[in-house]
């Protein structure tokens, strides 16, 4: 992949005056922007970025934005009227800042930038041809190596179907072994006794004639799928012969898919280039792109995004935001994108993609011909999912944007977009765990969620467990935040720096209080509220600022409450339960001298049970991975020894 070196020079223009708010001379300002290329950040009074754009000109793009003379769209007026302050950033190229303006809109998702929603990776098959006994392997990433790349495949399914193919008609190996100088050490794997790989490791099969059969399979990747129907019509008919139906109903399952996948290959394209054709459908509020993609002169499948922010927004606006957002993240690069209406950075773009394709790569707008047909198609299907999702997406809303903005109705609160829950696990104070789930927008985020080991309370006090989790939780934010501010800058924030807008507790007053306390001993004033249940363990209400407020059982955000206090249990107990399976296996194996963690895992994969370890010989506990003739022997006599058997339980 193509690295930018950008030369950066960042400049902050606002600044913090002793005893004052923050203050911000837009006007003088903006006669210190530089013309020069770069990105610019719109903040608003919170400080939060709301816009991301780049620039040829910083002087000249960000002064049109308080020219008052100049007619914007309605998105763009309102975000006008939030502006506080703005920050710059100058680069060295007008490719360079079209890449930064890239990194920040994924990084702080501005509130008014058109966004991506889908973050979909394609997987990839990867040909190890350089390899002595070359492999196939599914990976989601095409790297700049000597191995050759099939793909991307747009359904996951059908690359793994291409795998199983080749790995069952052409016998290609799906071991790690490096051959030849592997041979002959291990035994041959499983695959090699159903019939499934010719034991290269072992040398039953020469390297030339392993290659003549991964060449096969090549040309099943390449879309050659005569021979192989060809095989398995062979195979069909001698297993119906002897009478094996399962095996010849296999066979013709298998040929059935591979007619489907013909099938949906035979829309051609004249010229046998690789392209992506883009088009757009749009309204008021929402956007759909469609994208086919063409590999080879094949139609092989296609793709929809949606997009959101989009209000106000042309469909050249919106198809720029997307291929610029898209091809970011995407590792394949086409040699043509083909899209439906002209767009501003077109040449830009060109330029851009060029470079990380290490190729020409051409943006284009059909006119006329089986293109210009192939695009109507597009925008037809464009047009059909915008229609068909309308309503999903509206469900989708109300279930997770609509679901919160009513428990903020409820408690009289505005702009909560980040909920974090917690809870306590433990069977009688044993290995006593707590959790944090967190939910934005209505919806799990999962890489936030965080796992902690009670380590100062002894026994089942829960209040106290949670006063530990929420005090370390917090305490950890603060010196993170303290660390980014003594930094001049930072690629990106730790794990604890974001604070909640709001605490759900799954409890009442008691635990309500406890969580107040934590963060009042921190000096911070988060708000917090507990889900209240009744008799019978269900929610009947939120406690919240020392009084019980009243909710709609069978609203969107009761249901959400319901989710959040789900996904906190099940994070906690399954936190816990991994934590008492470490603890018994660990009681005995690594109380055992020379027994690591190792060696703990090579024992168990072999005998499963302590019970067959424990009544395992010396030769038979060395047959295990990693063990020796001193490690079994170890082993051998920690269970043997006088009262072994009272040790195991």
């Amino acid at each position: 992949m193509y690295l930018f070196h950008f030369h950066v020079i960042i400049v902050i223009v606002f600044e913090l005056l002793q005893e004052e708010s923050l203050l911000f001379d837009i006007e003088e300002e903006l006669k210190k922007l530089p013309a020069k290329p770069g990105v610019y950040l719109m903040h608003d009074k919170k400080d939060a970025i709301i816009y991301v754009g780049k620039a040829v000109s910083l002087k000249n793009r960000v002064r049109q934005y308080f020219q008052s003379s100049r007619r914007v769209s309605p998105k763009i007026q309102q975000m006008i009227s939030h502006i506080d302050h703005f920050e710059y950033i100058i680069t060295d190229s007008e490719v360079e800042a079209l890449v930064l303006e890239n990194n920040l809109i994924k990084e702080y998702m501005p509130k008014y930038n058109t966004m991506l929603k889908d973050d979909k990776t394609y997987p990839f098959i990867r040909a190890t041809v350089y390899e002595d006994y070359p492999r196939l392997i599914y990976c989601r990433q095409q790297k700049r190596d000597k191995s050759k790349y099939f793909g991307p495949f747009t359904c996951q399914g059908t690359a793994k179907d291409a795998l199983e193919m080749a790995h069952k008609i052409y016998h290609v190996r799906t071991c790690n072994r490096v051959l030849p100088r592997d041979q002959g050490k291990e035994r041959p794997c499983l695959n090699y006794h159903i019939n499934q790989c010719d034991a290269p490791c072992q040398g039953y099969i020469s390297k030339e004639e392993y290659q003549e059969n991964f060449n096969k399979a090549l040309k099943l990747l390449e879309g050659d799928y005569h021979e192989v129907i060809q095989i398995l019509q062979e195979r069909m008919g001698k297993a119906a012969q002897n009478l094996e139906f399962e095996e010849a109903a296999g066979c013709r399952d298998m040929i059935e898919s591979i007619k489907k996948v013909e099938i949906r290959q035979k829309i051609t394209d004249f010229g046998g280039v690789d392209r992506d054709i883009i088009a757009a459908a749009s309204t008021n509020h929402e956007a759909v792109v469609q994208i086919f993609f063409v590999r080879e002169g094949k139609l092989v499948g296609r793709d929809h995004f949606h997009l959101n922010g989009v209000g106000g927004d042309t469909n050249e606006e919106i198809l720029q935001s997307f291929v610029k957002q898209f091809y970011a993240g995407t590792p394949f690069i086409p040699r043509e994108v083909m899209i439906e209406y002209e767009i501003q950075d077109s040449r830009l773009i060109e330029e851009w993609l060029s470079q990380r394709r290490g190729g020409k790569v051409s943006v284009i707008v059909p006119k006329k011909g089986q293109k210009e047909r192939l695009m109507e198609l597009a925008h037809k299907n464009a047009a059909l999912v915008l229609t068909q999702d309308s309503e999903k997406i509206r469900r989708e809303e109300a279930r997770t944007a609509g679901a919160m903005a009513q428990i903020c109705g409820w408690l009289g609160m505005e702009g909560v977009t980040r909920i974090e829950s917690y809870d306590i696990s433990n069977i009688n104070g044993f290995q006593s765990v707590g959790s944090m789930v967190v939910f934005e927008d209505g919806k799990p985020k999962k890489s936030d969620y965080r796992k902690f080991r009670i380590q100062t309370v002894q026994g089942p006090d829960d209040y106290a467990s949670m006063n530990e989790v929420l005090t370390r939780r917090f305490r950890h934010g603060l010196e993170e935040r303290k660390e980014l501010q003594d930094r001049e800058w930072s690629d990106e924030l730790g794990s604890f720096t974001r604070f909640p807008d709001l605490i759900m507790m799954d409890g009442g007053k008691g635990q309500v209080h406890i969580a107040e306390q934590a963060l009042e001993s921190l000096g911070l004033a988060i708000p917090v509220c507990g889900m209240v249940k009744d008799d019978r363990h269900r929610t009947r209400g939120l406690y919240f600022r020392d009084r019980e407020l009243p909710i709609e059982v069978n609203g969107e955000g009761f249901h959400l409450m319901t989710r959040i206090q789900d996904e906190v249990h099940r994070f906690a107990i399954e936190y816990h339960r991994s934590l008492r399976s470490k603890a018994q296996v660990k009681s005995v194996l690594d109380d055992i001298a020379g027994i690591g963690p190792k060696r703990r895992k090579a024992l168990m994969r072999h005998f499963k049970s302590l019970e067959k370890i424990r009544d395992a010989s010396v030769e038979e506990l060395m047959a295990a991975e990693s063990m020796n003739e001193n490690a079994a022997r170890s082993v051998y006599e920690f269970f043997h020894k006088e009262n072994a058997a009272g040790e195991i339980g």
